[in-house]
């Protein structure tokens, strides 16, 4: 390795969620000239392809147990992912000239690898693959204890703006089923089912504690407040280094709609429609009139909700694209909502290009799960969300979009009962009619037209000069 470039380890979690922010972290390491390794779990659900690096400068190392997540130190997947890990640094310690990795920057569902890193010294980077509020939410409410909040009490979380205080309905929540799939994910900010109860810290505490900083994926335009909060309350430097979005976001929108666009990779699942089709439904309906409906692939509603949700756009008077997941509401499919929606609707079976729709100038609102890619990649492109979270940092995400940014709705008030046909009606009629909504999106989406955030090149900037080789006067303190 040329002694002008050195590398900086990236650890992900698993899951697209987390993979596809680390990834293009990485390539922004990449155009400042450090070598980067991406560190992944397997797994039999995320095929190799999709860790394609195509930079020089980028290397791939593969755990080949999958422990994506917090787990017990007994768990023998994790001792052997650990083992793996550990051997690959020894056996770059032993060669000679070979520098060991500037840092390590670490999903913070990925906590557990902190001690392999640490025995070689390298410090830790805790890495959030979500935003700034939702951490800011979930802290605050431990530190103000909103356990005993009362049904009409808004508490305020000292620190945080006023329009951010904590509600009944921000605490309560009913418990959520297993993620598509099955699989089991834990609580917290990406997790599994719900948040973090009001009395505990919150879960990802103890996988940041030791770091030398923290990297959001997120801007200082949309979460400046909750950036500097996280950098007040955790004693540390904190930067908005995102949104981590595929390189192609940042083009034109119109270049996804042209003939020779980008098509979708090929470890991607099927579809019923092509893009093509997809396009050209879009190009028959006026500006403005589409509601998007997608939920993403590891979450979904109620299997109980579908039938609602179904019931809500066959009365809905909008046109509208549904994307049902191959894995969710247990293989629901809405039966006979084709032939009574007629042209009005278009129901997609399994993947969609979600940013082609969110790009097209028909599509004129989101009703989304509020994960906080598909939040932001719809900010990005002007469309208002109507929020119906289902886990974990969801439901802040939600709260920020209705509260701080003023985008849109939530789908009903009160997300401790099963989400109904009347409730889904009313908040789509209210979405896509209220026009000051439409003009806050496109507004805040034309601060994304001239590319990634100028605020995350310069929060790079300074971790690049952070973590540059230190003098023996200006070492890391490892607490």
């Amino acid at each position: 390795m040329a002694d002008d470039v050195r590398e900086i380890f990236v650890v992900s979690a698993a899951g697209q969620g987390h993979l596809q922010p680390c990834k293009q972290l990485c390539n922004h390491l990449n155009s400042r000239n450090y070598q980067t390794t991406l560190v992944v779990p397997s797994s039999p659900a995320i095929p190799s392809s999709s860790f394609t690096l195509q930079n020089p400068l980028a290397k791939i190392l593969h755990l080949t147990a999958s422990p994506g997540l917090p787990r017990p130190r007994s768990d023998p997947l994790r001792h052997k992912a650990a083992q793996e890990l550990h051997d690959h640094l020894a056996d770059l310690s032993n060669v000679p000239d070979m520098p060991l990795p500037l840092c390590a920057i670490v999903d913070f569902q990925m906590g557990w690898t902190k001690d392999v890193f640490w025995k070689f010294h390298v410090p830790v980077i805790g890495f959030f693959t979500f935003g700034a509020h939702a951490a800011s939410m979930e802290w605050g409410a431990w530190k103000v204890r909103a356990g005993d909040i009362r049904p009409d009490e808004l508490r305020l979380i000292p620190g945080l703006p006023d329009h951010m205080a904590l509600t009944i309905s921000d605490i309560k929540r009913r418990p959520a089923g297993p993620p598509h799939g099955g699989a089991n994910r834990p609580p917290g900010g990406g997790g599994g089912g719900g948040p973090p109860k009001p009395g505990d810290r919150p879960p990802w505490v103890p996988e940041i504690e030791g770091s030398v900083a923290l990297m959001f994926n997120t801007c200082d335009f949309l979460e400046r407040p909750f950036i500097e909060y996280m950098k007040t309350q955790m004693g540390m430097p904190v930067w908005g280094v995102g949104p981590l979005l595929p390189e192609t976001y940042w083009k034109p929108s119109y270049s996804l709609l042209l003939p020779d666009r980008p098509t979708k990779p090929h470890h991607c699942r099927q579809s019923n429609y092509t893009e093509d089709d997809i396009a050209r439904w879009l190009d028959s309906k006026p500006r403005g009139s589409v509601l998007y409906v997608a939920f993403g692939s590891e979450v979904g509603p109620r299997v109980e909700e579908y039938p609602h949700l179904a019931s809500a756009l066959e009365e809905s008077t909008r046109p509208f694209i549904w994307v049902i997941q191959s894995g969710s509401g247990d293989g629901y499919y809405p039966d006979g909502l084709n032939s009574k929606a007629g042209e009005r609707g278009l129901t997609i079976c399994g993947w969609a290009p979600q940013v082609l729709i969110l790009s097209h100038k028909s599509t004129g609102g989101f009703l989304s799960h509020c994960g906080w890619n598909s939040t932001v990649e719809a900010i990005g492109r002007g469309v208002p969300i109507l929020a119906w979270p289902i886990r974990g940092d969801q439901f802040y995400n939600a709260k920020l979009v209705a509260k701080h940014l003023k985008v849109g709705y939530g789908v009903c008030e009160d997300f401790t009962e099963m989400v109904k046909k009347e409730d889904i009606v009313e908040g789509i009629e209210r979405l896509m009619g209220d026009e000051g909504v439409k003009r806050q999106a496109m507004e805040i989406g034309k601060r994304f037209e001239d590319g990634f955030q100028a605020s995350s090149v310069a929060a790079l900037d300074v971790f690049v000069d952070f973590i540059r080789p230190k003098t023996s006067s200006e070492v890391y303190r490892i607490v």
